[in-house]
């Protein structure tokens, strides 16, 4: 088992206090998502296209046009810039207002060099690091909904297969790290200690690396076409459909975070399962319209 103690403070969730206070140009934030003592319009950062900063990524460019349409300040992100490791925005942040990171997912480090950017502007991301790898890595939410998920064994990527699969009863393995799963033809799943250590040498074959460590998750028989995205905003579910499942909210309520995304799933005997939770700044909008997304962003 990977040491929980070296996931930090994954782990550790102190509720706390949100609010902005403009002092020259500098800010102090205290956190509490289940309380917002003033209000504010969020600001967002998309990426650019590659060698063209001043022209969003084509993958966000309708979300972009749309934030722009209904009075959101945005900015872009040099693409290649941020490739090389810097930070440069195609215009002036909005001083007192959070910002959030609507693009590809990015590592830790990247996160916090996205921060440390961000503060020199004289602006704070609305998402802490520490908050961004609570959703984003399984090990971060998973002790908190157990019930809700399949059984999840989270180990190294070189740990003893053998002997761990002799102990586990479980019909078949679904196989990720602590992020991604394989979504190649071969797929994720495995049946023995040999097919799990095939996917994981393709994981770091398509991927370069594996985030983290291994997450074995016990294989249950899932109805594909029922996947829902739901996105949490300061405790605030919000659907596609204004459906909002009961699950959801109670899983809203254990995960600290202002912005993050909850994918539910039907079983093959009609029960709701919680897939995955996501930072929503890199989660993508599936099936949603999107002036209903950024719609989510004004009101939340």
């Amino acid at each position: 088992m990977v040491n929980k103690a070296l996931l930090g403070s994954l782990f550790i969730q102190p509720k706390q206090q949100y609010y902005l206070v403009d002092k020259r140009n500098s800010f102090t934030r205290k956190e509490n998502y289940l309380c917002k003592e003033k209000e504010y319009s969020v600001q967002i950062i998309y990426p650019a296209q590659l060698f063209s900063p001043k022209i969003p990524d084509e993958a966000y460019a309708q979300e972009y046009e749309c934030a722009r349409e209904k009075g959101l300040h945005c900015l872009l992100l040099s693409s290649d810039a941020a490739a090389m490791g810097e930070y440069r925005f195609s215009t002036a942040f909005q001083p007192g207002n959070p910002a959030i990171w609507r693009g590809w997912m990015m590592s830790d480090r990247e996160y916090r060099q996205l921060c440390s950017a961000v503060a020199k502007k004289g602006v704070e991301m609305m998402t802490s690091p520490e908050a961004y790898l609570r959703c984003h890595y399984l090990p971060g939410w998973y002790d908190l909904c157990r019930e809700f998920t399949p059984e999840t064994e989270v180990v190294a990527a070189d740990a003893d297969f053998d002997a761990l699969l002799s102990r586990l009863p479980w019909p078949a393995f679904f196989v990720k790290d602590y992020v991604k799963s394989l979504t190649t033809a071969r797929g994720s799943v495995a049946h023995n200690a040999e097919e799990v250590r095939e996917i994981i040498q393709l994981l770091q074959k398509f991927r370069g690396e594996i985030t983290g460590g291994i997450c074995l998750r016990r294989f249950e028989d899932f109805r594909k076409e029922s996947e829902k995205r739901y996105f949490v905003l300061h405790k605030k579910v919000f659907a596609a459909d204004d459906f909002i499942p009961e699950s959801v909210k109670e899983i809203a309520e254990r995960i600290e975070s202002p912005f993050f995304s909850v994918d539910m799933i039907e079983n093959k005997q009609g029960e709701l399962r919680l897939v995955e939770i996501g930072d929503g700044q890199v989660s993508d909008s599936k099936a949603w319209p999107v002036d209903r997304f950024i719609g989510m962003l004004l009101t939340g």
